[in-house]
Formats: C-alpha cells, sequence, structure tokens
C-alpha cells in the first residue's frame, strides 16, 4: 500500500514528547525569582548619551528611552527591567560596558547599574 504523506498505518506510532525544550525553559523561567535591573544617576552622562544606550541595549523607543531618562535624573534610579537573574547580569555588565559620554569631557567610563530582587 502506498501512503500519502502524513498518513500512517496501524504498525506506525507517532511519538510526541511529554514537553520540548521551550516549554522547559519557560517553566524553569517562571519558576525563578524575578530580579530589577535599575540604572543609578550621575552628572557625567547626558541624556542623549543615556537615550542612545538604552535603544541599544533594551530596544527602547525614542519616547521610552526619553522617559525613562528623565525618570532616572528625577529620581536617581529606575528600574528598567525585570528578569531572571541570568538576563539581569547580562544587561548590568552591558551597561557597565557601553562605555564613556565623549560629550562630557570629565566623564571616565559607563553609567552604574545594580540588580535587585524584585519584590511582590
Amino acid at each position: 500500500m502506498i501512503k500519502s504523506p502524513g498518513m500512517t498505518t496501524s504498525a506506525e506510532r507517532r511519538i510526541v514528547p511529554q514537553s520540548t525544550p521551550a516549554a522547559d525553559l519557560k517553566q524553569r523561567s517562571k519558576n525563578q525569582p524575578p530580579y530589577h535591573v535599575i540604572l543609578l544617576d550621575d552628572d557625567d552622562h547626558t541624556y542623549d548619551y543615556v537615550i542612545g544606550m538604552l535603544r541599544k541595549l533594551f530596544g527602547c523607543t525614542p519616547e521610552q528611552a526619553f522617559q525613562l531618562a528623565s525618570d532616572v535624573d528625577q529620581n536617581d534610579r529606575v528600574i528598567l527591567d525585570t528578569t531572571t537573574l541570568e538576563r539581569a547580569e547580562l544587561k548590568r555588565d552591558q551597561i557597565h560596558s557601553f562605555g564613556r559620554d565623549w560629550r562630557i569631557p570629565r566623564c571616565q567610563g559607563s553609567m552604574s547599574a545594580v540588580i535587585e530582587p524584585a519584590t511582590a
């Protein structure tokens, strides 16, 4: 007997895995406690620098990036992301390695960021 594609015979059995790697990853992510990535304010970086960094590292729109830059300027800190510990560490490290603001001669390096456990 010639089978059509997708047709099975009684002797064939399709094995469907109980969970997929993507499902396992999603479940593990749900079980991890969330962490905040927090940008700290300073006087050695311009709005243009902060907006550019947020657009590049976090994919913010210009409007979102400006709002976050304003928030950090007014409140001395702003939560940029709430995520897994591993991703929070990555984002913090990306901020720390973004480089100095060439617009301000006294600027010596990147902005500062910290990660903190997100509380309910």
